[in-house]
């Protein structure tokens, strides 16, 4: 019986017919803008998302690491954003090593934030003793948070708090798609908002790299710079975003499968004595549950090949995706409820 990974969405390899269209892709160099695949991708992705233009980058960090350098100035500038959000945790301190942003770590368990939190973190203008409040981001879906989805109410309500304190704005669009696909509303009206969104491939969508930043041809030229500088620039680059043209293509709607076995799980979970977990809560293919000794629970899972996250001392995440079949949730169901 093979192994059962739910470790992440990352996990996916790439599948026969995406090979096939990386094999095909028509390349030129990236850094001389001759790459057809390359640009068709950018032009698709900043359509998609409501924007003028976009740069097709190594990793969705990457995204996040030049957008916090386009938007923060030197002097003490800070970022608003959820304490659970992937740049707060999970990007070796890049916003601050890298960019020198402060942070102001707002206390969101779902990931979720309103308007009234960010109005409560803005500092007094002119202070020159504090911080100085300059972007906000977001990040759509969820992903400490659980997979939840963002209420495009709530999208609106943070944005128009944030341009109406002259604040710049960010979207981590990591899992925007299945923010897309679990709630109906389009990618532009979650994004097009933004000053910068990004959108990534290597998750849910199945290639094996890669992610678009998308903003306005101005900001978009600056981040060219930073990609440079960074040492993300690429020759041809043709044979990555034809796989990520190929799940463009095939890979989104598809992404309601993974949702729905997200929740079969957490049904399951629910009713198993140990395991904490309102299945009300899954919206996407993320499914969070709280157990006691959570990385002896994963161990020992992993023993019988069944591979979820201890991602607390006290708190499991399991991740649906694309290479994760009915029967691998049968699996998991059947072994963590006896590891348990």
């Amino acid at each position: 019986m093979g192994a059962v990974n739910l470790l992440s969405d990352t996990q996916t390899r790439p599948s026969q017919g995406m090979r096939e269209a990386i094999a095909k892709a028509e390349v030129g160099d990236e850094q001389k803008k001759l790459d057809p695949t390359t640009i068709e991708l950018q032009e698709r992705v900043a359509a998609l998302l409501g924007h003028q233009a976009g740069l097709f980058l190594p990793s969705g960090s990457m995204c996040n690491l030049i957008a916090f350098r386009l938007h923060i100035r030197p002097g003490g500038d800070e970022a608003i954003l959820a304490a659970n959000s992937h740049p707060a945790g999970f990007e070796a301190g890049a916003p601050a090593a890298v960019n020198g942003a402060m942070l102001r770590l707002l206390d969101a368990p779902t990931g979720i934030f309103g308007a009234d939190d960010v109005r409560a973190a803005l500092r007094t203008p002119g202070d020159r003793y504090a911080p100085r409040s300059r972007m906000v981001s977001v990040e759509q879906s969820t992903n400490m948070g659980g997979g939840r989805v963002w209420p495009l109410s709530t999208v609106r309500e943070v944005l128009e708090t944030a341009q109406a304190a002259g604040l710049r704005t960010h979207m981590d669009g990591a899992r925007l798609l299945n923010a897309v696909v679990a709630s109906g509303v389009d990618a532009s009206a979650f994004a097009g908002g933004f000053d910068t969104a990004w959108l990534d491939f290597s998750k849910g969508l199945g290639a094996p790299v890669g992610a678009v930043l998308v903003g306005s041809e101005e900001l978009i030229d600056e981040a060219w710079r930073y990609k440079q500088m960074l040492g993300g620039a690429l020759r041809q680059s043709g044979v990555l975003t034809a796989a990520c043209l190929y799940a463009l293509d095939h890979n989104v709607d598809r992404l309601a499968e993974d949702h729905a076995r997200a929740r079969r799980l957490a049904d399951g979970l629910a009713t198993v004595p140990g395991v904490v977990l309102d299945p009300r809560t899954v919206e996407t293919n993320i499914v969070l549950f709280e157990m006691a000794g959570a990385p002896e629970f994963c161990a020992r899972a992993a023993e019988q090949d069944v591979h979820v996250g201890a991602v607390a001392p006290s708190t499991v995440r399991a991740v649906l995706h694309l290479d994760a079949t009915d029967a691998d949730v049968d699996r998991a169901l059947e072994v963590l409820a006896e590891v348990a």
